[in-house]
This record gives C-alpha cells, structure tokens and sequence, in this order.
C-alpha cells in the first residue's frame, strides 16, 4: 500500500454494515421556487420529505468554488465531478486557458509554434461564451497570435451553442468572429474564414461513444467538405432556421462554406494543422481519436490526412489522448477512488451513458479505467455487455471496483423525460443487494440532460423522474443499514426562463413567448444526508462546496480525511 494512499481510521464514527450512497441529481439546483423552477415544481414527495425531515444544508457549486475563473461563471459536470471525486479545488481548464493567455505560455511552446508553420491552420471547437467547454475569447485570441506569426492560411470551424448560452445566440458569436477574421482576411496575400460548421449535438461533439455518427458528420464536414453548401456561415445559420421553426443552435445540421462554383473554402489536407480548441474533455476525446488514431475504425474516414492535430488540453491523462495539446492541465491525483481501492474498500459506479463517464472520468480525475493499487494506475478492463428487456448494459469490474453503464436512448431528452433512470435504479439496487460494496456513486442524467433541452413540461417529467427513483434508493439503504448523501453537481432545471437583465422579469421573445433558458445557472445545490438510525448530523458551513463530499463520505466510512482534502461536512460527535 502507497504511504500517501493510507488512510486513517477514526474510531469516533462507526461504519454501518450497508454502504454509504451517493446519489448526484445531475442538474438540480436550489432555484427561485417561481414559474420558471421546474425542480420546485414538479412533484418531488422525496425531496421535499428529506429537506423537511433530514440534516440537510447547500453548496456552491459554481465559480471559484469548483476552480473556474470568477463566481460568475456556471458550473459544469466536468468541474463538479472532479471537486466531488478529489476533494479538493484544483484550477480547472477555463482558468487555465485563461492564465496561458495572459502569460503567453499557451503561444510559447512547441506545439503551437509547429501548428503556425504548417501549410493551413484549422481551428475548431464550441463557439461561445459558455465557458463549459470553450471560450470565444480563447478562440479570438489564437487567430490575433497566428497571424502575428505570419500565418497565411486559416479556417475555423465552429460549432454552434444554443446550450450553455441562449438556445438562438448563434449569429451573435459568429458576428464577433467573422468581425476578427475580417482583419486579417484578403490582406497581405492571408485567406482568414470560416469553412463548415453545424450545432453541437448534431456535429463533432459526441461523448462516451453515445452516437459515433456524430463525430462522422463532423469529419465530414470539417475534413472532407461533404455537407450542404453555403455561400457563409449567418445564410447558413437563417436559411435553416427559415426551413426549422423553433429548432435550437445546438441542433442545427452540419454545414460546408463555399465559393461560388460550390468548391469547399477549405477541407483538410496534408501537411496542415488541426486544433481542437474546446478545454473540457468529454466531447473532445472521440474526434480527436478520428484525428489521432491510425488504426481508427468507428466509421470510414474516407481519408486520413497527415496533419499536426492538437487539443487545447489533453483530454485523457492516462490514454494520453491527443498526442499534443497547447495547455498542461490540472494534474488531479489522490482521489476519493484511488485512496478506497488502495484501502480494500470496494465501490460501485453507476449512470446511463449521457453521464457514465462523469462518476468514473470526471471522478477519477479525468483518467479511464478502474483504478489497480499494486500499479498505481488506471486501467482499461473490457465491457461484459448484456441485453435483457430492451436494456443494454455494460459491466466493467476488477476486485475492488465495478462500473455499471446503461446505454442512453438515442432519441431527443425532451422526447423521453425519464431517460434510462428507472434502469439505472434496478441496475444499482441489483448490485448493492449483493452486499459487497462500502460505497456507492450514481448519477441521474435527467434534470440536466433534459433541462438543456429547454422544454419546460419535460423538465418537470425529468425531475419528477429523478425523485421517485431516489425512494427506491433511499428504501435499500434503509433496509440494508446505510446512510445516503442526495446532492448535485450543478444546477439547471432549476431555472428554465431567460431572465430579462433590465427588469429582472423572464424574457420574452417577438410574439410574448418567454425564452427558454437551456444553460446551466449559478444556484447552490442541495446536500442531504440519510440516516435512518438519525444519529448524524452535519455542521453549517457558510463555504461548504461540492469538494466537501469527499471527506464527508470518507470520514461515514470511518476514516479521517487526507491532508489537503476540505473538511467533512459531519457534525463531531
């Protein structure tokens, strides 16, 4: 056993013969409580039982809280899964990217340097403010450096929000782009444009290999210039729109800027570079896999040109995955998991695809695999898939760990509110009843997956969902002798309505219909604990954050918290 994974047992706090539960309501926030809280309004006789009934207090789970630059910036599941799964507040890739910048760093090393001298310069990513992802800012700021750096030949390739920023903003971030690529564009020999695109759901950015054909329209479009044609990105953008009433950014199809005789502005050829400028990982790994993999065979990419492909981070620390990337992220290490399977405690994960990766990667540190203490790494294990009922799972397990994944419909959120969450619950009270788990982690995918859809009647059907569900749970732990933390990684059901800044009323748009609101928001979220034997308690913290629950669910386990983890959330005594 590694001297810096030894915990130490605290004979104060007893360890209950069931596990200790974590259940994380992905995307249910502590809202207002008006017309547009659809956690406050949906039926929720869990819930409101256990905040009426249980010790319970809030967290921050946004901001410099969970390590982004200001505490005007949202949480995401990426931030909130790590805090959660670390315990602690590590810098993550906003600020990162952000103080890279600022120094020059990002624009000193070598990699950027070879992306600048290769024969185009392709940039692509999310295009917004958001924040979750990427940063317009980030993307304006590398255009300014390449050409200071004398590069002729630069194309972007945007993918459009509509989900952590205003569902129809796009045209508002292409503007601002097309603004800066028009500086430098046509002057002193330069050709600076945007050469294909589409919305973010539709094109380039699917995760935990949900729908590889994703990815595919992407390569496509950005690759091969195989997409409609348009003559720019804002027609591309309207004509759309004119022929989808209502559709959002995020679900625009994927699109190619031509010149007048049809030929594609730009495709990727060899000898170019590629960067992949969004900094959060899940939806960054399959494309830069397309880009990266010589043995790639998720779908035919036609081609594979030979080009310098880098990510704005890397954005897989133990797959090492892209080879190259323009910023060092946050080295994460000694997690919640790592330090229990080192310690012979053994655990259980559990989501539907939309969210698997988040109680395993996000958790771990942005690392795959099941944690092997004897190595000290993680380690890929196979899947056992199954499918029984219409259900499809797949099953990865070692001694100590065991992930259990559900895959995810692949229809609209708003479609199926319920999402696979009644399947996730069998699934997990299956493997607790088995008796051989200490701790438990699940994640219910609904309150976020379905309040980005923006559709207000499906996000109370979500969260709805989400609370007869956690009954169940609550009713195992009861009867297996246990005790459950009930939190979230961030809020977003919480508040469905734009809000108007001059009124502080919900926004409408031309025709009074309020504007849906598909991000997610600044609200605290809740942290409760289940004890049925009722004898713990937890302190009031006025800074108690998401990276407070991992010394909590240590110290329910009977185990002190390691240096520099935030403290526990417990009551002494």
């Amino acid at each position: 056993m590694a001297d810096d994974l030894r915990l130490v047992s605290r004979p104060d706090r007893e360890k209950r013969s069931g596990p200790v539960l974590l259940v994380v309501m992905d995307g249910v926030g502590l809202g207002p409580g008006d017309e547009g809280d659809a956690v406050a309004l949906a039926r929720t006789p869990t819930l409101d039982r256990l905040l009426a009934e249980s010790p319970n207090l809030t967290l921050k789970a946004h901001g410099t809280a969970v390590g982004m630059p200001s505490d005007q910036d949202m949480g995401n599941s990426e931030v909130g899964h790590n805090a959660l799964g670390c315990g602690r507040v590590f810098d993550q890739g906003a600020k990162l990217v952000d103080n890279a910048i600022r120094d020059g760093s990002i624009f000193d090393g070598a990699t950027w340097k070879d992306c600048v001298g290769a024969n185009a310069l392709h940039l692509i990513g999310l295009l917004s403010d958001g924040n979750v992802h990427s940063h317009i800012d980030h993307l304006l700021a590398m255009i300014r450096e390449a050409a200071e750096s004398g590069v002729t030949r630069l194309f972007v390739h945007p993918l459009l929000d509509g989900r952590d920023v205003g569902e129809t903003t796009a045209l508002e971030y292409v503007d601002a782009l097309e603004s800066v690529l028009g500086e430098f564009d046509r002057t002193d020999g330069r050709r600076y444009a945007i050469a294909s695109g589409g919305g973010r759901m539709l094109v380039t950015m699917d995760r935990y290999e949900a729908d590889w054909s994703i990815v595919e329209r992407g390569w496509r479009a950005h690759v091969l210039g195989d997409a409609r044609k348009f003559a720019d990105c804002r027609s591309a953008i309207e004509t759309i729109r004119e022929e989808v009433p209502g559709v959002g950014d995020q679900f625009l199809p994927a699109f190619v800027i031509a010149d007048g005789d049809g030929t594609p502005v730009a495709t990727i050829e060899d000898g170019d570079a590629v960067v992949f400028f969004n900094f959060r990982g899940d939806r960054a790994i399959e494309i830069s896999r397309a880009f990266d993999d010589e043995g790639f065979d998720e779908f035919d990419r036609e081609r594979h040109p030979d080009v310098l492909y880098a990510g704005m981070m890397e954005y897989d620390g133990d797959l090492h995955l892209p080879a190259r990337y323009l910023v060092t992220p946050p080295a994460i290490d000694r997690t919640l998991g790592e330090y229990l399977a080192t310690n012979g405690l053994r655990q259980l994960a559990a989501a539907e695809t939309q969210k698997y990766g988040h109680v395993t990667y996000f958790w771990n540190g942005n690392r795959s695999g099941l944690y092997d203490p004897e190595s000290g790494r993680f380690s890929d294990v196979a899947p056992e898939w199954t499918e029984e009922g219409g259900v499809t799972t797949a099953r990865r397990s070692s001694d100590l760990e065991t992930y259990v994944e559900i895959e995810s419909d692949r229809v609209p959120f708003e479609q199926r509110p319920r999402m696979k969450a009644v399947e996730v619950t069998d699934a997990v009270l299956g493997e607790m009843r088995t008796g051989k788990y200490d701790f438990v982690r699940v994640n219910y995918a609904n309150g976020d997956m379905v309040g980005h859809t923006g559709v207000f009647e499906a996000a109370i059907e979500a969260v709805e969902t989400v609370d007869a569900c956690l009954a169940r749970l609550l009713d195992a732990i009861r009867e297996m002798d246990g005790v459950a933390l009930v939190t979230a990684d961030h809020g977003n059901a919480d508040e469905m309505y734009m809000r108007d800044r001059k009124t502080g009323g919900f926004a409408t748009d031309e025709a009074g219909r309020r504007k849906a609101k598909t991000s997610h928001t600044l609200n605290p979220v809740p942290f409760i604990l289940f004890d049925p034997r009722g004898e713990t308690a937890l302190a009031e913290r006025d800074d108690a954050g998401l990276a407070n629950v991992a010394a909590t669910v240590l110290e329910l386990l009977g185990f002190g918290a390691p240096e520099g983890y935030f403290p526990s959330l417990l009551a002494d005594g």
